[in-house]
């Protein structure tokens, strides 16, 4: 092995030992079954068992199959000479392929049986983030987790909610894992009960689609699916969550609604489910700035959306010309990103105006 594999003689004196005892171990056993060839894998799982637990740790599965390939071009070389006649030498040659082939198998167990150890933890480890993001947990004990699990702290991140797809966990990995790779993005993601809950990051290279939320609501299950705003890392994706989290409780109330669809989209609804993170954005980004911007766009809202979106009517009442109305309506929609005359954006206008005369009422602004 020293002469044939580099990587073997900077191996540490115990680790080389350890090799040294699973491979004397598995001579051992090879006179065994020579006896009794029963006891084929029993005895070629003991030669495994024989080594440290950790051995798959420090030692590669392409480094294991060199090894057994080495100590096998041994067995095959020495062994046959030691038959006293044809028929013995044919009967070692024949025993060395079926057992050294039942020692390959014993080591891919083995090391199977490691990844299927560290799969499951590395699930455990992750359901823990994605459960601290849910509950807005900011810890550094997160941010390490994450980062064990290979995820960059400082990634920008967005979360999105929806149903599960099963009630098999492996299943549902699979579909989220798929998918991602095929968007092109990092993820995380837990099941709550009958809730799924994904985290993706940015793109991982230039072949990542331009919306990778509708690549990725395909592994939700059945319902809405709502997708949070992307924040800049994933100290900061508790907001993300919260307001997902929001929308799908407020969602019921848009049965049109689009799937994916962004929890900002569903503002109107969150804040008539009582949201106050909702009626801030709303008075924030539509009315205060509707405000500053002068009477006369606030008071063209407000006429426009009581007279029914009829934009000569609101002309007539408001005595301006209709190309006022029309100018001063697209005015609206450049400030706060929601057009009048749409069905949804007026919906969205008047429950704005609605929350901010409300807060105001309070002296919040």
């Amino acid at each position: 092995m020293e002469r044939r594999l580099p990587w073997f003689s900077r191996l540490p004196a115990d680790q080389r030992s350890n090799v040294l005892l699973v491979t004397q171990t598995g001579v051992s056993n090879f006179v065994s079954w020579l006896q009794d060839p029963t006891e084929a894998i029993r005895l070629t799982a003991e030669a495994f068992r024989a080594a440290p637990r950790d051995l798959p740790r420090w030692v590669s599965l392409r480094q294991t199959l060199e090894m057994v390939r080495t100590a096998i071009d041994v067995f095959e070389q020495q062994l046959p000479d030691l038959a006293e006649n044809d028929s013995e030498r044919v009967l070692l040659t024949e025993s060395i392929l079926r057992y050294t082939r039942e020692i390959a198998f014993a080591a891919a167990t083995s090391y199977a049986a490691a990844a299927e150890a560290r799969g499951a933890w590395d699930a455990r480890l992750e359901a823990l983030v994605v459960d601290g993001i849910v509950r807005g947990d900011a810890e550094e004990s997160l941010l390490s987790r994450a980062a064990a699990l290979g995820w960059e702290p400082s990634s920008e991140a967005t979360v999105m909610v929806g149903s599960a797809p099963s009630d098999d966990p492996p299943s549902i990995v699979y579909q989220v894992r798929s998918r991602a790779a095929r968007a092109g993005r990092s993820v995380l993601l837990g099941v709550q009960g009958s809730r799924l809950v994904v985290v993706f990051g940015k793109a991982s290279d230039g072949r990542a689609v331009r919306d990778p939320a509708s690549v990725l609501a395909e592994a939700f299950g059945e319902g809405p699916v709502i997708v949070g705003p992307t924040v800049e890392s994933l100290a900061e994706a508790h907001r993300s969550a919260g307001d997902a989290m929001s929308g799908l409780r407020a969602v019921v109330a848009w049965p049109e609604a689009p799937r994916p669809v962004a929890s900002e989209d569903l503002l109107p609804e969150r804040a008539l489910a009582g949201d106050p993170e909702a009626e801030r954005l709303l008075v924030e980004g539509m009315v205060l700035p509707l405000t500053d911007a002068g009477g006369a766009l606030m008071e063209t809202l407000n006429t426009y959306l009581e007279v029914g979106g009829v934009l000569e009517n609101c002309a007539r009442k408001l005595y301006v010309h209709p190309n006022t109305v029309r100018y001063r309506l697209r005015r609206i929609s450049e400030i706060t990103g929601r057009t009048p005359s749409s069905p949804r954006g007026a919906h969205t206008l008047r429950v704005a105006l609605g929350v901010g005369r409300l807060a105001k009422a309070r002296g919040l602004w």
